[in-house]
């Protein structure tokens, strides 16, 4: 059984959040980011929040930032608060970039974040982000 089948997304459709949100067929969560503003950022921090309190297996997500042209050092500060957490842990996040600016922004919240915390690839091509993705969770533990 997937989780999707037992953990509901919770998720509200809004043009205003610059980001959307869609369950993977695996469980996992698939975002797409058209904006990085505060605004954006809050609401992404506060639904992220929200799924780390009840995460209780290993899970793979996959950001898409490709429309991001850059990222502010506010998302750096909240994605570095997100993967520290405990159940960061259980997560494999496959982040799909088009700019070589946002590329090093992620690898700094890589270099950042706690060891054995979140598994973090990046990739510009989804497809290979995907067969990242699918490779066996069993790896993590």
């Amino acid at each position: 059984m997937f989780e999707s089948e037992t953990k509901p997304l919770n998720w509200t459709p809004d043009p205003d959040h610059g980001y959307t949100v869609t369950r993977r067929p695996d469980g996992g969560m698939h975002y797409t980011f058209t904006s990085a503003s505060h605004r954006t950022l809050e609401h992404w921090r506060e639904f992220a929040l929200q799924h780390l309190l009840d995460s209780d297996r290993l899970t793979r997500n996959l950001y898409d930032l490709r429309q991001a042209k850059e990222i502010p050092p506010e998302a750096i500060q909240y994605a570095l608060e997100l993967n520290s957490d405990p159940a960061a842990r259980n997560i494999r996040l496959a982040t799909v970039v088009a700019t070589p600016e946002v590329r090093e922004v992620i690898q700094k919240i890589m270099a950042l974040s706690i060891p054995g915390g979140v598994e973090i690839g990046i990739f510009t091509d989804i497809e290979e982000a995907e067969a990242w993705l699918d490779r066996s969770l069993t790896l993590l533990v």
